[in-house]
């Protein structure tokens, strides 16, 4: 089981960004990360993933256009790049691994077994 660590979370403004990032204890040469978004009174809700190698990408319709994922293997970090954010894109932001056969664009990510703890995000002016 990996262990993931969520930073980069913080207080935006409409329109503003912000750049997350999801470092893993253990090597993730293997691995499909996806990143998670979990909105005050709802359940957590797939917003991207990335394949090992970075082949694949995938984002929910929501932040198509808007979020980026990417990911640096040697420093065994994944990053979610969020511009021209929403308040209805606050939350808490997780990183998990995915099933890599669930990693479709507008697709329900399924996400393994090892997840981090969570970065807040709130967008407010």
């Amino acid at each position: 089981q990996l262990r993931l660590v969520e930073s980069g979370g913080g207080l935006v403004q409409p329109g503003g960004y912000l750049r997350l990032s999801c470092t893993v204890a253990q090597s993730i040469d293997d691995y499909t990360i996806g990143w998670f978004h979990q909105a005050p009174g709802k359940g957590r809700e797939g917003v991207s993933c990335i394949s090992s190698t970075s082949q694949k990408e995938a984002y929910a319709d929501s932040v198509k256009g808007r979020f980026t994922t990417s990911r640096d293997n040697a420093r065994r970090t994944v990053f979610l790049q969020m511009n021209n954010l929403k308040p209805e894109d606050a939350g808490v932001y997780y990183c998990a691994t995915v099933y890599l056969n669930s990693c479709e664009d507008g697709a329900t990510f399924r996400a393994g077994n090892s997840w981090g703890q969570g970065t807040q995000v709130t967008v407010s002016s």
